[in-house]
């Protein structure tokens, strides 16, 4: 983490703890800084989705993990580079079937008619807290296109179910 810049620092945890939905408060935060002032974002988890957000805004970014677990992000203005293209999620193969309901334990979000970036964000986070052998299941308005390539590279496998509605249905398991 960078020293001596001065910096606003923002803890959503207990807020996050809570249920609550801190992004419009780190925008507004980020809105507020002068060129030179750093935001220093304290969150239970590591805010993955933020960083996309942020960067759009100008910003990069530098984390850490805490000891307690929890995670430190100082986001400064810096050079923005062009975005990567979006990898495509890789088709699962019979080795990457979901489990059945039957043969593990499984956790449900429903993230429908929540705005993006906080579908991500809260699957992240809960996959954070997922015990193992657990199955998330989430129930999204379409497809999680910008998810897939972090739980690639998480580790975890998963399986889309489209649903006649338009929305998706997406296994997450490691």
């Amino acid at each position: 983490m960078q020293a001596g810049v001065s910096a606003v620092v923002l803890d959503v945890r207990e807020e996050l703890r809570r249920g609550g939905r801190p992004m419009g408060r780190i925008l507004k935060a980020a809105r507020g800084l002068p060129r030179g002032q750093d935001l220093v974002v304290l969150a239970t988890f590591e805010p993955v989705p933020l960083y996309a957000v942020m960067r759009l805004r100008g910003f990069r970014h530098e984390a850490r993990r805490l000891p307690e677990g929890d995670w430190e992000v100082r986001f400064h203005r810096g050079v923005i580079e062009p975005a990567a293209p979006a990898a495509k999620p890789p088709v699962p193969n019979s080795a990457d079937v979901a489990p059945a309901e039957d043969q593990a334990p499984y956790v449900r979000l429903d993230n429908r008619e929540m705005p993006p970036p906080e579908p991500m964000m809260r699957t992240l986070e809960a996959l954070g807290r997922l015990a193992a052998g657990t199955v998330l299941e989430i129930h999204n308005d379409r497809a999680p296109q910008f998810l897939y390539p972090h739980l690639v590279e998480r580790g975890y496998r998963y399986e889309t179910f489209p649903q006649p509605d338009g929305s998706a249905r997406v296994r997450i398991w490691r």
